[in-house]
């Protein structure tokens, strides 16, 4: 299947690569453009309908038993735990009508960010951040930003770990579940669980924005450590058997684990050197966790043919790492590691990398309009909820997303939809699902 344009596509407000940079990233396979967003958003489309199914498929589209239906209670307190991919946060959120109020926050790094640790160890850890809010409140947000198998009772289990964070002995343990028998032994029972992914959370973030502007729908989005989409669906729509659930409920799909997309030399160098090859090969091509790594591969290799002088050559030789902020910066224009021909040259390659990264996000998010038909409707746009540092700091990528979206979504598609985020979206949805479910 391949969608086509109502009209032509508009230009967009990105680089023009010289003709040494565009051979060169043809010829290894990083030019942009090899992510058609026509082919990528119906190859998206076809693995969400199989996932659905319960077939074979990259893309799971598992079942959260959420909903985002309903009316915030104002001025009750829900206990919050986020385990992000860098990040580790407890607090106390709260809803009233001017907003939400955090109060109790705690941050720390995530566990296993820095070597393996035990998931009895991980559980204590967890028991000892949370015991302190819970006279407060019976109702705990699990906010666990990874892959997990929910249950219809709003636990879950892990399915695998990602952006490089190593906990072991995982396998099989519902994770709300250990940690209720971890807090028995301090003394504390009686706590309502909900277990959720930051996606889902992210999505619920924005739901009294998305009423309150007569919004289309709700997608969930996050860009930064990691990538995925969550969107809402009928429970009629999930094909596979799934637990008792009555009403429209959150899917989070895991895209970051899609493997249809066309991948060039350096992808497969990355992707061979992580903890987990050849899998979460979406993530790996856009996410933060790697994307300045990626484009260090991609300097090296330029360097490598020809592309900089002996000066640069060497600069790059001697870098040992590149971070998404420092790449993102770079892409831009920005920068003093380079200068004339060769700083244009970095700047043209790194942003190669973005805009390749933007493209087959717009193609996940055009799926997610298209399946779920929202968003036909100029005057009531789907709401992308969206947090991560990707999408809310790295220029190179947000100017290229906002520019595909007009041009596919927008005009190609007739598909609308505007892009919102708040500070503190996975705590704050992760306490509307504490709330709500």
């Amino acid at each position: 299947m391949r969608f086509t344009s109502r009209r032509s596509a508009g230009v967009l407000h990105i680089m023009l690569y010289s003709e040494k940079v565009r051979v060169f990233l043809t010829s290894h396979g990083m030019e942009p453009e090899l992510i058609d967003l026509s082919e990528t958003t119906a190859a998206f489309l076809g693995e969400m309908e199989l996932g659905l199914r319960g077939r074979e498929s990259s893309i799971k589209m598992i079942p959260t038993y959420l909903t985002a239906d309903g009316v915030l209670p104002l001025g009750k307190p829900a206990a919050v735990i986020d385990a992000g991919g860098t990040n580790f946060r407890t607090a106390l959120v709260s809803f009233t009508d001017e907003g939400a109020n955090i109060d109790s926050l705690n941050v720390c790094s995530m566990p296993g960010t820095d070597g393996a640790v035990a998931w009895e160890d991980f559980i204590a850890f967890v028991a000892d951040r949370l015991a302190p809010l819970l006279d407060r409140t019976d109702k705990v947000g699990f906010c666990f930003s990874y892959p997990t198998e929910e249950t219809p009772e709003r636990d879950g289990r892990v399915l695998s770990l990602t952006k490089q964070v190593q906990l072991s002995g995982f396998e099989g343990r519902l994770i709300c579940a250990d940690l209720a028998a971890e807090l028995e032994k301090r003394g504390i029972s009686g706590k309502s669980f909900v277990l959720l992914n930051d996606t889902p959370a992210v999505l619920l973030s924005g739901a009294a924005y998305a009423s309150e502007k007569g919004c289309d729908g709700l997608v969930g989005l996050i860009s930064g450590t990691g990538t995925n989409t969550c969107c809402v669906l009928p429970d009629a729509a999930i094909k596979k058997p799934h637990g008792a659930f009555s009403g429209n409920m959150l899917i989070n799909l895991e895209s970051g684990a899609f493997l249809g997309l066309p991948r060039g030399d350096y992808d497969v160098e990355l992707d061979n050197a992580t903890r987990d090859p050849g899998v979460y090969r979406h993530e790996k091509m856009t996410s933060g966790a790697y994307l300045g790594e990626l484009c260090l591969l991609t300097l090296r290799g330029a360097a490598k043919d020809g592309l900089f002088t002996e000066t640069a050559a060497a600069k790059i030789a001697a870098l040992t790492a590149l971070s998404s902020a420092e790449a993102d910066a770079m892409a831009c224009g920005g920068g003093n590691m380079f200068e004339g021909e060769d700083a244009e040259t970095a700047s043209q390659l790194c942003n190669a990398v973005f805009v390749r990264s933007a493209r087959c996000v717009c193609s996940n998010l055009a799926a997610i309009l298209v399946l779920t038909d929202r968003g036909s409707d100029p005057e009531h746009p789907a709401c992308i909820c969206a947090d991560g540092s990707v999408i809310r700091r790295s220029r190179a990528f947000r100017e290229a997303l906002d520019g595909f979206m007009d041009s596919f979504i927008r005009d190609g598609l007739g598909r609308y939809a505007v892009i919102w985020s708040t500070e503190n979206a996975t705590m704050l949805g992760s306490a509307a699902a504490a709330l709500l479910n």
